[in-house]
């Protein structure tokens, strides 16, 4: 108690001495009551004080080491700042080292304090162990190195301790020091390998936001095209996914995948097209960024363990809240499983697990775990904050969680796996991300030091690069495998479970209401069924469906991933053109539009024309004549309905001739249409006019009168002409005047001068069987 009484008395600043002893002094002599103006300078100086609390920025930008043993010397480096509008002097940055923390809660708790606390505070470590700053003027920064060997520290019991970093020192118009700014931080100290240690699982994910299109060319490679060019970025040196990789490398990790992203990344290692803002698109150049990740990839995870989630990583939460109202939706789910082994196995050649499940931040509710199952997963990556214990367990318990129905809740520490959240691209917030890490670890572990147990860390989806690089450096700081040894998640989703652990899921009301606002609308699933109705009619009819079906395929499964979560407008903008081109797609294949068109006589054929402008064939199609006044138009052979199977090469067309009959005269409207032999509607309607004319008996003479006629004046014609030559040839001899004489004779029997073909209109009526048209 005295040394407690101590430590406060030392910890009291100067100016709050003061005011206690003028205080006193008031008391004891009424007299000086009409000295008033004695307790304004320490008030003043209160004051001026506080006013000036908390005016420098601290920040620590490193901690080596981070878990530090017996005979280290720690060095912390960082940065102050003069925030304030006076210039400080005689300033000193000091290092606080404060008691043990008890806990886990201790460490929440502490981490949540700012400012300056007298008295609450540990006093400076004092002595060589500080740093003197003459003069720091406003807004310029000054950066500090302490070193300290960890001897000199008072850490006398294995745990968690305080190490707060201040600075103070003397503003303008006061003639004290005062703290003017501090930074807290935590030391785990285990300078000896802990009894039982913690076995920790820490999944390191490679997963994306979606990048490739449905849109493919029509090469025999079918060149994909991309949304964008981001891609490469993450990919190349530096960037976010090429970071997650080569830190990943060297770290015992569980790589948790989505092979959508492989099957990207392997999409750009050969010729692939971007589209720009214009909509135009340009030939992609990132190959040799894609080949050096993917080649580098496959090296990191060789003999190590890799969970593959289902396809393009859909939303779980989404399928159950709001998917189940659309039919069809939860049937993705199962492909997705299968073609997520099949993309690691060909692009990583390992063999991954396909039996997780990780909804979205580690939150579950019975129909989550329902769908989560349905795709045949077994164990579902829950977290702390969503499977909360009872009260009934005093530490953390192992993990595993047997939920019933032979599934398994791998549930992660919220605390760890929450530790890495943040912008941590600045070296102060990444050294408190890692020693607040390791401090809850370490916490963990000495919660039960009897008790061997297995703990997962979940981190976010999709760490930035500077999160990767906290976290790596984080698991670094466990390398003495002090009180923790890693463990992958097979074996700790098989870990024996706490029997006193909490197994109940909870119910749907608990789900928390910021993931709930952020999750896929019913309308993302109504278009999904849209787009597979479309898919599936079209298909049908493809000599080579695969070329379309796996695009498409594909593209839906992006439809429902969990990366567009609270991206509404870019969501739909993507699902609306994948439906639009597949759409383009279908009328490729299409009727010709007819002109009206007459038919004489009894019979005839109709002509229809169907394009095919893919560059695969069709087939499986069947086209449908129907006449809308059989009584007037017939197809073959008196049917209403005429149909022929339709089969058309790529770039091709096909006129297809149906026979029709007329039994009366006018126009009839006639209507092609394209079915699949299953005899759903393909396409639109095609509609024209028929102008039937039936031919009657009395046409009929008419016609063959006017032959008849044809041929009479074209033997009058070949006669005359006969005659004439004849004439001419008898003046050449007398063999000739004997021909002539008889031509003479001959023409007195028939005129030589040919009869007008028509004579003068007669009034008469017309003779008995004669009949006129009109």
């Amino acid at each position: 108690m005295a040394e407690a009484a101590e430590f406060k008395e030392m910890a009291t600043s100067p100016a709050r001495r003061w005011l206690r002893r003028a205080a006193a002094l008031l008391a004891a002599t009424p007299l000086l009551a009409g000295l008033l103006y004695l307790p304004v300078a320490p008030a003043a100086y209160a004051a001026q004080a506080a006013s000036d609390a908390g005016t420098v920025d601290v920040a620590l930008n490193g901690l080596s080491p981070s878990a530090p043993v017996k005979g280290d010397t720690l060095t912390i480096t960082g940065t102050v700042t003069n925030k304030g509008k006076k210039a400080i002097t005689d300033a000193e940055v000091d290092l606080r080292v404060g008691p043990r923390l008890s806990g886990r809660p201790d460490i929440d708790e502490a981490s949540k304090a700012t400012g300056y606390t007298p008295g609450t505070d540990a006093k400076a470590l004092g002595g060589p162990y500080n740093v003197k700053i003459d003069r720091l003027a406003t807004g310029i920064s000054e950066d500090f190195t302490l070193t300290v060997p960890v001897g000199k520290l008072n850490l006398d019991e294995a745990g968690v301790y305080q190490l707060g970093v201040s600075l103070s020192g003397r503003t303008a118009g006061n003639s004290y020091d005062q703290v003017l700014g501090i930074e807290r931080t935590f030391l785990p100290w285990q300078p000896e390998a802990a009894g039982k240690r913690t076995q920790l699982t820490f999944l390191w994910p490679l997963i994306s936001t979606t990048h490739l299109s449905a849109e493919t060319g029509s090469d025999e490679q079918q060149t994909p095209v991309f949304e964008n060019d981001a891609l490469a970025a993450e990919l190349a040196p530096g960037g976010r996914l090429e970071q997650l990789v080569s830190l990943g490398s060297q770290l015992p990790i569980t790589w948790v995948v989505d092979p959508d992203l492989l099957a990207t990344v392997d999409a750009m290692t050969r010729n692939y097209e971007v589209r720009t803002e214009t909509g135009d698109t340009v030939p992609g150049r990132s190959q040799a960024v894609a080949k050096q990740w993917l080649s580098s990839l496959e090296k990191a995870v060789q003999d190590r363990q890799v969970v593959a989630l289902p396809f393009a990583d859909p939303d779980l939460a989404s399928l159950a809240h709001h998917g189940k109202d659309v039919s069809g939706s939860l049937s993705h789910l199962q492909p997705a499983t299968a073609v997520a082994e099949t993309t690691v196995e060909t692009i990583l050649h390992v063999k991954p697990s396909t039996d997780f499940a990780w909804p979205m931040e580690g939150a579950i509710d019975p129909s989550i775990v329902d769908v989560a199952t349905s795709a045949g997963a077994h164990n579902i990556i829950a977290r702390s904050d969503s499977l909360r214990e009872t009260g009934s367990v005093g530490y953390t318990p192992s993990a595993a969680r047997p939920i019933g129905g032979g599934t398994t809740a791998v549930v992660a520490d919220a605390r760890l796996s929450k530790a890495f959240y943040g912008d941590l691209s600045k070296a102060g917030t990444s050294t408190l991300a890692i020693q607040q890490f390791l401090a809850q670890s370490l916490a963990l572990t000495q919660q039960a030091p009897d008790a061997q147990r297995s703990i997962v860390v979940a981190p976010q989806r999709t760490p930035t690069a500077g999160q990767a690089q906290t976290m790596a450096k984080a698991l670094q700081g466990l390398d003495g495998q002090r009180w923790t040894q890693p463990l992958d998640l097979i074996a700790a989703a098989e870990a024996k479970p706490d029997p006193d652990a909490t197994t109940r899921v909870p119910a749907a009301s608990q789900y928390p209401k910021n993931l709930r606002a952020r999750e896929l609308p019913v309308q993302t699933f109504q278009d999904i069924k849209n787009t597979q109705e479309t898919l599936d009619s079209f298909k049908v009819i493809l000599t080579s469906p695969d070329r379309v079906v796996t695009p498409f395929g594909n593209a839906i499964n992006r439809e429902m991933s969990t990366s567009w979560r609270g991206k509404a407008g870019v969501a739909a903008q993507y699902r609306n053109g994948v439906q639009t081109y597949l759409e383009d797609l279908t009328t490729e294949v299409r009727l010709i539009q007819k002109s009206a068109l007459t038919l004489s006589g009894r019979s005839a054929t109709i002509p229809v024309t169907v394009q095919n402008k893919l560059v695969q064939g069709v087939d499986n199609l069947v086209l449908r004549l129907k006449s809308s006044n059989p009584t007037r138009l017939k197809l073959d052979d008196g049917s209403v309905v005429a149909e022929q199977p339709i089969k058309i090469n790529g770039g091709h067309s096909q006129s297809v001739k149906f026979a029709a009959a007329a039994n009366a005269n006018g126009p009839v409207q006639v209507t092609a249409q394209l079915y699949t032999e299953d005899g759903k509607l393909y396409g639109g309607p095609m509609t024209f006019t028929v102008k039937a004319s039936e031919i009657t008996p009395t046409v009929m003479l008419v016609i063959a009168g006017g032959v008849l006629l044809l041929v009479l004046a074209g033997v009058r014609m070949y006669t005359q002409r006969k005659r004439a030559a004849a004439r001419e040839a008898a003046t050449a001899g007398e063999a000739a005047d004997e021909t002539h004489e008889s031509a003479v004779a001959d023409a007195q029997e028939q005129p030589s001068d040919p009869a007008p073909d028509t004579g003068p209109e007669s009034a008469d009526p017309s003779g008995a069987g004669e009949k006129v048209d009109r």
